[in-house]
């Protein structure tokens, strides 16, 4: 575990490092990814998520440094699902040189808790198949492959 962690909600104040967070995550996510458009493109709308109160932005912050992120966003199940509603996470970067340090886990563990206190029994996200590295990460703090979602062109 890193020294001196803590997670936190992020607020306005933490964009500019929360919008090179998101450049990020799209230059790792590009290569499994053909359908992207060229740069520049972004994920997220990220001041909205800081400012809904149908999500959640979490910052993980090693002294007074940003190091990670995340969020919970409600969303509304199928209505043949057991669950009303379910909290879908998104935007989980780790700052490269800590990576391995257990903030993923933390940051998990503060939108875990998030949910809770929102009602919600159920957490979601999509990874690509191909992005191993990610796929442990979310194994290693309890996720299970659910369903594969497939595409094709119709050219």
């Amino acid at each position: 575990m890193v020294e001196n962690f803590v997670s936190r909600a992020a607020t306005l104040e933490d964009l500019d490092v929360l919008l090179s967070f998101e450049q990020g995550i799209i230059l790792a996510e590009r290569p499994y990814d053909c359908t992207l458009k060229k740069d520049p493109i972004t994920y997220y709308d990220l001041k909205e998520l800081i400012l809904s109160k149908d999500s959640e932005v979490v910052v993980a912050l090693h002294g007074t440094k940003i190091v990670g992120s995340g969020y919970a966003l409600i969303k509304q199940a199928k209505p043949y699902l057991r669950h009303k509603k379910y909290a879908y996470l998104g935007f989980m970067y780790t700052a490269p040189e800590y990576r391995g340090k257990g903030i993923n886990k933390e940051i998990m563990k503060a939108l875990k808790k998030w949910a809770r206190t929102n009602r919600l029994t159920e957490l979601r996200l999509t990874v690509y198949n191909d992005n191993a590295p990610a796929i442990k990460a979310y194994e290693k703090v309890g996720f299970k492959a659910h369903i594969l979602e497939m595409r094709m062109d119709v050219d």
